[in-house]
């Protein structure tokens, strides 16, 4: 694992944020120190596709990055005839993910594809599992409404999507004291305060949180039966939308 150096005091510039190959480089430490209950997340993902995902459908997993989720998934899917696409638009993602993936996808095991594309465009059918882990935050806000209602709409009866995000709390004192348990919590990761600093500002107007109640409300707005926060560390929530 390559430790996350990219805002250290020797980086002269603080460029916005962007999956390029050097975040690609870095990724799963970068995860690892900056997201509380990360690899927890991941874990349990893996638990609801053995509970969830159905025989002959799809599961998505969008933003894939590096295809973390859908290691999980396909390392618990215990039905037959399904296919994972894991879709991310960052070229060097992409390269990495299917390196990853090489070795789970043996023989008469569960089918995986992995696709460079825009989420936005790739198109959801017979779905029984969507995954977004921490990638709606990127897109623009007026954008966001018809994404899950094209994953709805995309999704079967029973099926489960799964939607990861930051989000920020409607009370601003509740607000201020989790922001300042998320930098405490990477300090303990050995972030420096200039490095904590630096890529807040590069994720600026780059990664913007909503409140938890405004995904709940566009979820079941988009057609999901059940809606529930199942994992929250801080401000950073899961959330679990039954179709």
């Amino acid at each position: 694992m390559v430790k996350d150096t990219l805002y250290a005091p020797e980086k002269t510039k603080n460029k916005p944020f962007e999956f390029n190959e050097d975040v690609a480089r870095v990724f799963p430490d970068m995860l690892k120190r900056s997201i509380p209950g990360y690899g927890a997340s991941i874990q349990a993902i893996g638990s609801l596709a053995g509970r969830f995902v159905q025989p002959d459908s799809h599961c998505y997993d969008l933003g894939c990055s590096l295809g973390a989720s859908t290691r999980a998934i396909l390392k618990n899917i215990t039905v037959a005839g399904c296919h994972i696409v894991a879709v991310d638009n960052a070229p060097a993602m992409v390269r990495r993910a299917r390196a990853l993936l090489e070795s789970d996808s043996t023989p008469g095991r569960t089918q995986v594809s992995v696709i460079e594309a825009d989420v936005q465009n790739v198109e959801i059918t017979n779905a029984s599992m969507v995954v977004m882990n921490y990638t709606l935050q990127f897109l623009p806000l007026d954008e966001r409404p018809a994404m899950i209602h094209r994953i709805a709409a995309g999704m079967i009866p029973g099926g489960v999507f799964v939607l990861s995000e930051k989000v920020v709390d409607e009370d601003a004192g509740i607000e201020a004291a989790l922001v300042k348990l998320h930098h405490q919590f990477k300090r303990s990761n050995a972030y420096t305060d200039l490095e904590i600093s630096r890529k807040r500002s590069a994720l600026e107007n780059v990664l913007l949180p909503e409140t938890v109640a405004t995904h709940q409300r566009r979820l079941i707005d988009a057609g999901f039966r059940n809606v529930g926060v199942w994992f929250r560390y801080f401000n950073f929530i899961s959330i679990l939308a039954i179709r």
